[in-house]
């Protein structure tokens, strides 16, 4: 079923609703005695319990499926708020469903939708560089202290000059520094570390107002891409010890602007997703480098399947 057609019936169920609201409102009774009662409401808070269960468990390992699920969990509790005030109206029992509805389950759904919303975005830090981090960068002792920072892990500002050879003043003053500039995080015991996963986003061309500080961003850019081609033309060299670990897809398809963009922001929510998994390595682990790139196709360029190489390793499996 295409997705055209998947929006029309949801448009069209959405246009029969309302004149189906509006027969329903005139010909059903205000009250109606029925059957099977406790099994509805039983049965309800079974389904209820469940989705609660299984959004548990695929949220806890950061699963897609857990986004729909707690869609549905979150749409079952204001469900539950609805029916217990709407059936609760006449009777004593109001106050008590108004007071569970506005404390626990519609703030609980609530939670829920926006957490459903956090594993699709990924939960990430978004930090958008600016020409302030990069004349932060462009100090030595400010390079200094973020690398001695990576490899201390928590540390206090004493550890850090000890580590990079200058002052304890000095130090504090660029760890401030970098912590207005969304760099490092401060724990309650006054110890500094960087952040576990942070998305720091590039800045345009355009962002850079003065031809001094187009000149900085275009070295940043140089340097960056110049460690880019260093680290690809190293993964090349060594491809053939990567076993299981080493993988390369790559596809040529029509895309407009748009559709280009959806991608983009669809790969770094999976992107997102599986840096959040762990903050720390585990047992069975590895530090892998991942990248992607997206740039118009030159016309001449050649139509290749595989990487050749006469290494004897099985080469990386590429899609057209």
């Amino acid at each position: 079923m295409t997705r055209r057609l998947v929006l029309l019936i949801i448009g069209a169920a959405a246009v029969v609703l309302v004149p189906w609201s509006v027969y329903l409102a005139d010909t059903l009774p205000d009250r109606y005695a029925t059957g099977q009662w406790r099994a509805t409401w039983v049965g309800f808070d079974l389904a209820l319990a469940a989705c609660l269960a299984i959004s548990l468990r695929l949220g806890l390992r950061r699963r897609p499926a857990a986004v729909p699920v707690l869609s549905a969990t979150a749409a079952l509790l204001f469900c539950d708020a609805w029916f217990d005030i709407s059936l609760d109206w006449a009777s004593s029992d109001l106050a008590v469903s108004v007071v569970l509805a506005l404390l626990v389950e519609v703030p609980f759904g609530i939670l829920l939708l926006v957490w459903a919303r956090r594993l699709i975005s990924g939960g990430m830090r978004h930090t958008q560089l600016t020409m302030r981090h990069l004349r932060a960068r462009e100090d030595p002792e400010f390079d200094r202290t973020m690398v001695a920072l990576d490899r201390l892990g928590p540390a206090d500002c004493r550890t850090i000059a000890a580590a990079v050879g200058v002052s304890e003043a000095q130090v504090g003053l660029q760890l401030r520094e970098a912590e207005q500039l969304n760099l490092v995080d401060r724990r309650r015991d006054g110890r500094w570390l960087l952040p576990a996963h942070q998305n720091l986003r590039l800045p345009s061309l355009e962002a850079a107002r003065d031809g001094e500080d187009r000149e900085r961003l275009l070295r940043f850019l140089d340097a960056k891409y110049r460690s880019e081609l260093e680290l690809l033309a190293w993964a090349v060299e060594h491809h053939a010890e990567f076993g299981r670990w080493g993988h390369g897809e790559r596809a040529v398809t029509h895309l407009s602007g748009p559709e280009l963009a959806a991608f983009i922001r669809e790969y770094q929510e999976l992107s997102n997703r599986y840096c959040l998994l762990r903050s720390a390595p585990g047992p069975d682990t590895r530090e892998v480098a991942i990248r992607w790139y997206a740039f118009p196709k030159p016309a001449d360029q050649p139509a290749l399947v595989s990487v050749p190489h006469t290494s004897g390793a099985t080469p990386l499996s590429l899609s057209r």
